[in-house]
């Protein structure tokens, strides 16, 4: 889903965007091209009318209830009859030779002295003015004793007490739920007149794209752009034509778009939005319709190469291939014109204030979404900056809101109360924050927690970004595994008189390379080493700065700098897929992950990942309960079937 394609030598230097729009210029050209209003009123059945918008003020036909009714088993009775009732002085009264039932409408007259048996819901007859509840009285052959006096209108419901005739339903604006279609049911509503939702094709582009359930093909990517986008339409009053990915060929790309033109009220793309020779989208785009595209390029970050265009009448919307892009561009841009469009209120955003932890680094003269984190601080909320880049479709999942940076700052320093724009208005907390060296061990700890209804986060930052994090107060634990270069000893000569160790278990780490490389099997890991520095060709993968990893490999390779050594990613898979796919001929990574990606290994040291936990945490519920769960006996069967030896249970310094 790259916005950009590859190019051969001949292809022609990629031009650059003419003309680069602020945020609120370009939407305001866009928007001024668009009626901005409903596309037509529809009458629907009761059953279609979930999730659509009233386009008329609707008011009650009937009163609800029809008829005065009664709210409970008993008897109907005229209260005057019974003031005097009492235990003590029990009132008999006659019954009446009839039984009124739900849905049986009364023949007889309640007269003085008399009384008819009724059922909850029973519409109550002429005569009565209360309804005495059974439990009140005893039978007595062709009589009732009445133990207990009522007042008039105790226990019945009278016609329109719950909706009155005349009385507004529902207000035009008003989004149709379950609660709402069961009062417009209640007054026996059929027909719905609503605005007729907004038909959006939504397309992909590029080859490289596969959908998913379809076999992942070499160099090629799962399509998430087209599902995301197409049920962000429905959350948004849309009603989304899921088209597929439209392959790089300008005849298929061409036809593909007059058709969802014609047969959609919008039609929205991801990819294909930079200004090369090779993308075509933009270039088809442009002769859709008049006026054709409003604004190419918007100082944004991410979502700098958006397209905007209208075609006769029609938006025409070309978002960034990669994810984050375009789901911020599609929320800042095709949102407010889509709710517009299917008659849907304004979104309105919540907001709440939290404190940056960490200095966030911006770019002058273009706004920058930032998405953010929220976790507990010593102090208050902090908002904690997920800078996984544009490419990544997990953030979105992992964020509680974003940051907005104006396009005039270079940065947001460290400690700066800003305001969190929230993805969803009843954000959660969580209970419980990891930051640190992520493992999949602790999956089988996350898992118990849940099931007692704690709430966790998890954020990947390295072993010395969460041993940074704990300390500041921005987080509960601080998984690492760091190997301490002078001593040889694990975690413990890192902490401060303000942290305390729980020992978590043990890792293998060791060479990985792909089965039968020659240059490695049956050496030693002292040999294998010496082989990889020793052949020019032979392509090495790293780890980032501040990973426990990377300190065991500086260690391990001295002052020597092989061929690949500044490649840093930051995952044990990150690694292995490398080395797997080719790109690279051996790393550092632990057995599990070897495993999983078939590579062979050669065992190099045995890392202890612990927890760094700050004491003024120690006793909080989500944190003992961490504790006990890591200590589990299910809990420690399932890390070592991942391959992993448990410390043993209470160890900690």
């Amino acid at each position: 889903m790259s916005d950009r394609k590859s190019q051969s030598p001949a292809t022609p230097v990629q031009e650059q965007f003419l003309s680069v729009l602020s945020r609120e210029e370009a939407a305001r050209r866009f928007q001024s091209h668009l009626a901005m209003k409903p596309l037509g009123i529809e009458q629907v059945s009761l059953a279609d009318s979930l999730g659509c918008i009233l386009a008329e003020t609707l008011r009650a036909p009937i009163d609800v209830p029809p008829f005065d009714r009664s709210s409970v088993d008993g008897f109907a009775v005229r209260a005057d009859d019974i003031k005097a009732a009492s235990d003590a002085a029990p009132i008999a009264l006659a019954l009446n030779a009839e039984t009124i039932a739900c849905g049986t409408p009364p023949l007889l007259e309640v007269a003085r002295a008399t009384a008819t048996p009724i059922a909850t819901g029973g519409p109550i007859p002429r005569g009565a003015d209360a309804i005495v509840m059974v439990e009140h009285t005893d039978p007595d052959g062709g009589k009732i004793i009445v133990r207990r006096a009522v007042a008039p209108g105790q226990n019945i419901g009278f016609a329109g007490s719950d909706i009155a005739l005349g009385e507004t339903l529902l207000r035009h604006g008003d989004l149709i739920g379950s609660r709402e279609i069961g009062m417009l049911a209640a007054c026996g509503l059929a027909q719905v007149p609503v605005y007729r939702k907004p038909r959006v094709a939504v397309l992909s582009t590029g080859d490289e794209l596969v959908q998913p359930g379809e076999a992942l093909k070499p160099a090629a990517i799962y399509d998430s752009n087209g599902p995301i986008v197409a049920a962000a339409v429905a959350e948004n009053g849309g009603k989304p034509i899921f088209i597929g990915a439209i392959r790089d060929d300008p005849n298929a790309l061409e036809a593909a778009l007059q058709k969802a033109l014609a047969e959609s009220d919008m039609v929205i793309l991801s990819g294909g939005t930079s200004k090369s020779a090779g993308d075509l989208t933009y270039r088809i785009v442009a002769k859709l319709g008049q006026p054709g595209i409003i604004a190419h390029g918007v100082a944004l970050k991410p979502g700098k190469p958006l397209c905007l265009a209208v075609a006769d009448g029609k938006p025409v919307v070309i978002l960034p291939g990669f994810p984050t892009s375009a789901m911020f561009t599609f929320h800042d841009f095709v949102v407010p014109v889509l709710r517009a469009m299917s008659g849907l209120a304004a979104r309105m955003d919540s907001t709440l204030e939290a404190v940056t932890p960490v200095r966030i680094i911006s770019d002058l003269g273009r706004a920058e979404f930032m998405m953010v984190a929220l976790t507990e601080g010593n102090e208050g909320l902090n908002a904690f900056p997920l800078s996984k880049g544009s490419g990544s479709v997990s953030a979105f999942s992992q964020a509680d809101g974003f940051l907005t940076v104006d396009a005039l700052s270079e940065h947001v320093p460290e400690g700066t109360r800003m305001q969190v724009t929230l993805f969803d208005a009843h954000v959660r907390v969580p209970d419980l924050t990891i930051m640190g060296s992520h493992c999949i061990g602790l999956e089988p700890i996350i898992d118990r927690l849940a099931d007692q209804g704690f709430r966790v986060r998890t954020v990947a930052i390295g072993s010395m970004g969460g041993l940074a994090a704990v300390k500041r107060g921005e987080c509960d634990l601080a998984p690492m595994h760091l190997m301490d270069p002078q001593t040889g000893i694990y975690n413990k000569p890192y902490l401060n008189d303000d942290l305390m160790l729980v020992e978590g278990w043990r890792r293998m780490q060791g060479l990985v390379f792909r089965r039968g490389d020659q240059r490695f099997e049956g050496r030693s890991i002292a040999d294998a080493i010496a082989a990889a520095l020793a052949d020019p060709a032979c392509h090495m993968v790293n780890r980032n700065q501040g990973a426990g990893t990377r300190i065991l490999i500086d260690r391990l390779l001295g002052a020597a700098r092989p061929d690949g050594y500044w490649n840093q990613p930051k995952s044990h898979n990150a690694v292995a897929a490398a080395v797997a796919q080719a790109r690279a001929d051996w790393g550092i990574a632990i057995k599990p992950v070897a495993d999983a990606y078939h590579l062979s290994f050669i065992p190099l040291a045995e890392e202890h990942y612990d927890f760094a936990i700050a004491l003024s945490r120690i006793e909080r519920p989500a944190v003992r309960a961490f504790i006990e769960a890591l200590h589990r006996d299910d809990v420690q069967a399932a890390l070592a079937a991942i391959g992993f030896t448990p410390a043993r249970p209470g160890d900690r310094t």
